[in-house]
């Protein structure tokens, strides 16, 4: 009896070639997943001051709708980065309490952030208010911008100014968000 032959060879990865596959994917994850860390981390920062502006323009919505002032303060002890809270400040003391209105709450930023504020944002107790017309203002009914800078806290130099976005309220009660490295009207004291 005769051995059958085949035509052609059957199909499949050697040693080698599966060795060699191995290592460009561990070259691949080894100079890919920092850029991943570093694309992610700057989504977050981005998401962070895009929600805190969201946050701020719930308050002036509400302010304007029911003609009453509201107000964003930061959840714990004066730091920003422990997230805010929105709510309509029924008993005008700037403070969250069981009589106010809550709009929204926003939880801890992570902890590769920090977040500082200027103008009332600095004060103790820190805050922002809106009243009735949507205006910006201090507890004493000056009208009064602020500012919040959030930037990562694990990196410094160049980086940390291109990681570093800044939220500021003017008067008007109209919020921004910008990044101080490609903008230069993005500062910490800007009023517009």
């Amino acid at each position: 009896m005769k051995a059958r032959q085949f035509p052609y060879r059957i199909g499949g990865f050697t040693l080698i070639e599966l060795m060699v596959a191995i290592a460009i994917a561990a070259v691949l994850l080894v100079i890919g997943v920092p850029s991943f860390v570093a694309f992610q981390r700057s989504s977050e920062l981005t998401s962070a001051a895009n929600s805190f502006v969201a946050a701020l323009g719930a308050a002036r919505g509400e302010a304007m709708k029911r003609g009453r002032q509201a107000v964003v303060v930061p959840r714990a002890d004066n730091n920003w980065a422990s997230g805010w809270t929105v709510f309509v400040d029924t008993d005008n003391d700037q403070q969250f309490n069981g009589s106010d209105i809550l709009i929204v709450q926003q939880g801890a930023l992570p902890t590769y952030f920090a977040a500082t504020g200027q103008g009332t944002a600095q004060a103790s107790p820190s805050y922002i208010m809106f009243n009735p017309s949507g205006y910006a203002q201090t507890s004493g009914s000056i009208f009064q911008s602020a500012t919040l800078k959030i930037e990562r806290n694990d990196i410094t130099g160049t980086e940390k100014t291109n990681q570093t976005r800044i939220v500021v309220i003017a008067k008007t009660g109209r919020a921004r968000a910008c990044q101080p490295a490609t903008d230069t009207t993005c500062t910490t004291s800007a009023s517009e």
